[in-house]
């Protein structure tokens, strides 16, 4: 799924096609319940076709393409991969932008994913919203004061998965990256956060600073793809990879559970409830 690291990695990875025009734009191809869109798929190639790229960037979890006038967003369950003028694109896809070399980009959708298309500045989601007001935790504005206020306005009870990924506090930060912040943290996904003391808060803003940041800078998580369909350059210690493999600090057995909607990886010994 994308989140920052990756939305990071896959824009800029998409950077060198600005200047490139879209030549068609196939939307809703291959039927997928799951698959979101702003308005009628339809509408998608009377709307990008023709039009130039102008930029590519990463909004927290989103990756956004602009044109001149259009903005196309890609949500946290999108798969976008570049396919070569001469390379074999997928039969079925939920997106197909093809570029006036031949290239193109083929989006599918897993569990689930938005691929919108609008008019730059004619979208109010407000998930997308926040993903362009809220600081990013790679840039100075995400201080240890400004994380302190996203603390003491939660819910005290709330634990410190739910802190970290829910009600959009971190834009971009989800349940696959938060794994590894917990542990370099040393605190448990079922913590709550009023049984943090302060020195543990700052573990944690300090985990959420150096966490995403090297994890941006390998290329995403080993557990993802990029553009090219490439595993991320960062190993990351708690995943579905080492579920059961001895922790690196203690040699103890990575534990997993389900909580929350989905699952969560720990060190029972590094990581005590």
């Amino acid at each position: 799924m994308l989140e920052l690291p990756e939305t990071l990695t896959v824009s800029k990875q998409m950077q060198p096609l600005c200047g490139r025009t879209i030549q068609t734009a196939v939307a809703g191809k291959s039927p997928h319940g799951f698959a979101f869109y702003k308005g009628d798929p339809k509408d998608y190639a009377p709307l990008l076709e023709g039009k130039k790229i102008k930029e590519s960037k990463a909004v927290a979890g989103f990756v956004e393409l602009k044109t001149e006038t259009e903005t196309v967003l890609f949500g946290d369950g999108v798969n976008i991969r570049l396919a070569a003028p001469d390379g074999k694109r997928p039969e079925k896809h939920q997106l197909l932008l093809v570029l006036d070399d031949g290239a193109a980009l083929v989006c599918t959708v897993q569990m689930y994913g938005g691929l919108w298309a609008f008019p730059t500045g004619e979208w109010d989601s407000p998930y997308y919203a926040a993903a362009r007001e809220k600081p990013s935790p790679l840039t100075d504005a995400f201080t240890r004061d400004y994380f302190e206020r996203l603390s003491e306005t939660a819910k005290p009870t709330l634990s410190a998965k739910a802190f970290l990924a829910t009600e959009q506090r971190i834009p971009g930060l989800g349940n696959g990256v938060l794994q590894d912040i917990l542990y370099n943290a040393g605190i448990h996904p079922k913590r709550k956060m009023n049984t943090l003391s302060d020195a543990e808060k700052g573990m944690l803003f300090a985990a959420v600073k150096e966490t995403v940041r090297k994890m941006a800078a390998e290329g995403g998580r080993d557990t993802e793809k990029d553009l090219f369909g490439n595993a991320g350059g960062y190993r990351t210690v708690l995943s579905s990879k080492t579920v059961k493999k001895p922790c690196p600090t203690c040699g103890g057995p990575i534990s997993k559970e389900q909580y929350l909607g989905g699952a969560v990886y720990f060190c029972p010994k590094c990581q005590p409830l």
